[in-house]
């Protein structure tokens, strides 16, 4: 089980809601990726105005947790009006912070990330700070009362997958909190090697939305996290420079 805060979950796959090529799509995407957690942009959606169209409106939202996240906010300040207007909306006291600091890269602002979170964490929300793969900041926040920890693997929308796993290995191996990759996956393998760093869940959409199948790449996606889960848990062989015979020599007549 994973648990962050309050909250347990049995899938440790989180899959964003966009960019999916239509509602119908989207719906059949997420069943079979039996996540538990949807993420999505406050902004995008018409919170205050059930009239207008939804973009979750194919989903019983009953089923999940949402995690609705601050893109678009460039300082703490914004960050923080952000969430509490999701969560005066009942939608969730989960928030995923995100305050990006550079237009071109998507990186996120590790200031106003670390500002945001302190605030967040003050006023009782259960706090999910993307972040890069800074060691120290991740340990920063984690210090701060984040509830999880989500670096990135590489830039958002990517496909990259990991180009730092010595630091992403770092991060996991100090935190005292969960830590979700989150940003630049790819493909299934790229999850599969995150999980087996021991990673503790993986948030994508990108790679699933935009795959020429989402629909398929969402069970993929739900494989690789349960196979690089249970590969990390079992404890993969040392590497070793020369061939070890499979089969030992010892009690063998000649």
């Amino acid at each position: 089980m994973l648990t962050i805060g309050d909250k347990q979950f049995h899938s440790r796959l989180f899959l964003g809601t966009g960019k999916y090529p239509d509602f119908d799509t989207q719906k059949e995407a997420v069943d079979v990726s039996e996540t538990e957690v949807l993420t999505f942009s406050v902004r995008r959606m018409n919170i205050f105005e059930p009239s207008q169209p939804n973009f979750l409106e194919k989903l019983d939202v009953e089923k999940y947790s949402l995690l609705p996240n601050t893109a678009g906010a460039k300082t703490a300040e914004e960050a923080v009006r952000t969430a509490k207007l999701a969560k005066a909306s009942g939608l969730c006291d989960m928030i995923k912070v995100e305050v990006i600091g550079c237009d071109k890269t998507l990186l996120p602002d590790p200031v106003e990330t670390l500002k945001a979170t302190e605030e967040l964490v003050k006023e009782g929300f259960t706090v999910l700070p993307y972040t890069s793969d800074d060691v120290v900041l991740a340990q920063r926040l984690a210090d701060a009362g984040a509830h999880a920890i989500m670096p990135g693997a590489s830039p958002i929308g990517s496909g990259q997958g990991i180009i730092n796993p010595l630091n992403l290995s770092l991060i996991i191996e100090q935190a005292n909190v969960p830590v979700i990759v989150d940003a630049g996956i790819g493909s299934p393998n790229d999850v599969t090697a995150a999980m087996e760093l021991g990673a503790d869940g993986i948030l994508l959409n990108t790679a699933v939305s935009a795959a020429a199948h989402p629909v398929k790449m969402a069970e993929a996606m739900k494989l690789a996290v349960q196979a690089g889960r249970l590969g990390y848990e079992a404890g993969r062989i040392p590497k070793k420079r020369y061939a070890t015979a499979s089969s030992p020599m010892e009690g063998i007549s000649v």
